[in-house]
């Protein structure tokens, strides 16, 4: 449960409403490109595995380059990476343009460029949605998240429908033809946002070290891994709506393109009324119940979608699964964005998405295969029934609540005062801290350090051991090591102020007067000399 903040309150900030303004149009050039790309496939495709590889396509790319995509949107300008996202979708899109009108595409090239495209879209996402936590207070995070997919959803109630026009008045030449003027409002939009240079004194982390610690903090996060595996089962299973409805449209209620976009506008319409309704819904439900409903919703709807034969009728059924998946997906990226700090937040986020849509990509060839096998009504029902066990998955990976920790950095790190010349690389570094525990403190303190276990190694320490004194039992020393002295600064930095209340915690039940001991050690072998340089002269080049 959470208290619901309305999300008009976000465009007081002028960057989140120029941005936002820009992505409406953006999103529209893109669905109405989406519509020309599946409606051309089912002109081009001899079979319905074909036609859901175009959502495939387009999903398949996030899972693969979005880990890439997030280490790099957390350690470049994110501005200018969306930039050269927005600009490489620009060039893609005016090919498929030309190559369409000339009547030269297959649908191995339209799967080609769907994929280059999604590529796209796989550089932007991660720094466009980490960028949120920099545009606006972290108190509003879930309202931006809302508003962000309201914009895709506003436009999925009319873009789809313009589309259909759009194709059966010109054909889908036009129609990626209109995508590529819409790119120029967000390519404004990010050149005219000015983004402050980040600070630092130190170096920018090598692109392979952020990948392993994107990696390692997520997988030493139990909530982070729970969310992505119910965003991966619900991707998986959700993806079935947008994969066949060409052939709902076409097939089972005989329908045109305009058909197909009329009916895409009313699951977006379906996903503005879930965008509206999320504060609400929040107060009234756990998070896991969000996810559990959605589940169901989603099921019903394909159930009784399955057996449709009239398009007034089907698109009812498309209203509460566009508000099903809404709901869902805001849940999901606003939890990940809650429980990661700034410095990690873009590989999270990717992660994420790779988790997401990767189940997506996964999904969409999968329920083409079994309408293939078993007709478009056949595969429907058992997404209805793939969906119910997704829902019921929550009794074992139950989606957790929001928790407000405070992921800020302390900014309280003061270097050691050495007394050996060091060079940033020299290491490996030795970390102990000695603590006094009472015996009746020593279940809560063990207790603590499994929490402080880790905090430590997510932030990038390793070899992490706890030793219990013989000779007085009342002493304990935490020991840990990094492999460089910067590593060791770098990762003293991370600490977030939830990190430090446990630390005052832990020292809480020191019961000594004086604070716990901590020691820096570097390792050496008596056999080797080193000639190092003093740390202050590397950080003054920096």
């Amino acid at each position: 449960m959470t208290k619901r903040t309305s999300p008009i309150v976000l465009f007081q900030y002028k960057t989140f409403r120029s941005l936002w303004s820009a992505s409406l149009v953006s999103n529209l050039g893109s669905l109405v490109e989406g519509v020309g790309a599946a409606w051309l496939m089912t002109s081009l495709a001899t079979s319905h595995e074909e036609v859901a590889l175009v959502q495939t396509s387009a999903t398949l790319p996030v899972m693969v380059f979005s880990l890439v995509a997030g280490a790099l949107a957390d350690s470049f300008d994110r501005r200018r990476i969306m930039l050269a996202a927005q600009l490489l979708m620009l060039c893609v899109s005016t090919a498929l343009a030309f190559l369409a009108y000339a009547g030269i595409m297959t649908p191995w090239l339209l799967l080609g460029f769907t994929f280059l495209i999604g590529c796209g879209w796989a550089l932007h996402d991660p720094p466009w949605y980490a960028s949120m936590g920099d545009i606006v207070p972290r108190e509003h995070l879930a309202s931006a998240a809302a508003l962000n997919s309201m914009s895709y959803n506003l436009m999925r109630s009319i873009g789809p429908a313009v589309g259909g026009i759009i194709v059966a008045a010109a054909g889908a030449a036009f129609a990626f033809l209109f995508n590529v003027f819409c790119y120029f409002a967000l390519i404004v939009a990010l050149w005219r946002w000015k983004t402050e240079p980040a600070q630092g004194l130190l170096p920018r982390e090598p692109f392979s070290t952020a990948l392993a610690a994107g990696f390692r903090y997520v997988l030493l996060s139990p909530k982070l891994l729970k969310v992505m595996c119910r965003s991966l089962m619900f991707g998986l299973t959700a993806v079935v709506i947008p994969a066949l409805l060409p052939f709902v449209a076409r097939d089972q209620v005989e329908g045109t393109s305009i058909t197909y976009g009329i009916m895409l506008g009313f699951f977006g319409l379906g996903a503005i009324c879930g965008a509206l309704l999320i504060g609400r819904v929040r107060e009234v439900l756990s998070s896991e119940w969000v996810i559990r409903g959605a589940f169901l919703v989603l099921a019903i709807s394909c159930y009784f979608l399955a057996g449709s034969e009239h398009v007034w009728l089907s698109c009812l059924l498309l209203i509460p699964a566009g508000m099903a998946w809404v709901q869902a997906f805001s849940l999901f990226n606003v939890t990940v964005q809650l429980s990661t700090p700034r410095w990690v937040v873009g590989r999270a986020l990717s992660l994420y998405q790779a988790a997401t849509f990767g189940g997506m990509a996964a999904g969409s060839w999968i329920w083409g295969k079994l309408a293939d096998a078993q007709g478009v009504s056949g595969a429907l029902l058992l997404a209805s029934l793939a969906l119910i066990f997704g829902g019921l998955i929550g009794i074992v990976l139950r989606e957790p609540d929001f928790e407000m920790l405070n992921l800020d950095p302390t900014s309280k790190f003061i270097e050691p005062t050495l007394q050996l010349d060091l060079q940033p690389r020299s290491g490996p570094i030795s970390v102990t801290v000695d603590y006094s525990i009472d015996q009746e403190d020593v279940a809560e303190f063990l207790r603590m350090m499994a929490l402080r276990r880790r905090a430590l190694l997510r932030d990038g320490a390793r070899q992490w051991a706890l030793f219990r004194d013989l000779e007085e039992a009342h002493m304990w020393t935490e020991s840990y090591h990094v492999p460089t002295w910067i590593e060791y600064v770098r990762h003293s930095q991370r600490q977030t102020r939830a990190d430090a209340e446990l630390v005052a915690r832990l020292g809480a039940l020191h019961r000594d007067d004086c604070p716990p001991k901590t020691r820096h050690k570097i390792e050496r072998q008596p056999f080797r000399v080193h000639n190092e340089l003093p740390l202050k002269r590397h950080f003054d080049r920096i």
